[in-house]
């Protein structure tokens, strides 16, 4: 409760026009951490700390931290590796598919590698399916 109101209760508004987190249901926080950072970091953080709604820097850290899609370095790394590897796939697939076009507008005739074409392709639509879930974190 805080003023009489139970805080389930404020309108949606009201709860994200805060710029400090809502007080722990169990009592206080007892667990505190420091940061260092430079005077170019802290403006930085500042910046976008302003940019995500005008809240707290320590709010903007602790959101951050406690965000279920933090990724490592290395793993947007390998989701890049693989877009990249999807991008070199398809730049082959758009090469044999002009060839086998030059040569049906050519011959008058479709040749029968294309059903292997669309074979390939449709096997490479789950790589791409799955790259792009990695890259956006699902």
């Amino acid at each position: 409760m805080r003023g009489g109101v139970v805080v389930s209760e404020l309108s949606p508004r009201r709860l994200f026009a805060r710029k400090r987190r809502e007080n722990a249901p169990e009592g206080a926080r007892t667990k505190y951490y420091r940061v260092y950072v430079t005077a170019e970091e802290d403006a930085q953080l500042q910046g976008r700390a302003v940019a995500a709604g005008d809240i707290t820097v320590p709010r903007l850290l602790f959101e951050s931290a406690m965000n279920a899609q933090i990724r490592t370095d290395a793993e947007w790394k390998s989701a890049v590796a693989e877009l990249m590897q999807v991008r070199a796939d398809l730049g082959r697939m758009a090469s044999n598919l002009n060839q086998l076009t030059r040569y049906a507008n050519m011959e008058g005739q479709f040749p029968a590698q294309v059903e292997e074409f669309r074979a390939s392709f449709a096997a490479l639509v789950p790589q791409i399916s799955a790259a792009c879930r990695a890259v956006a974190g699902q």
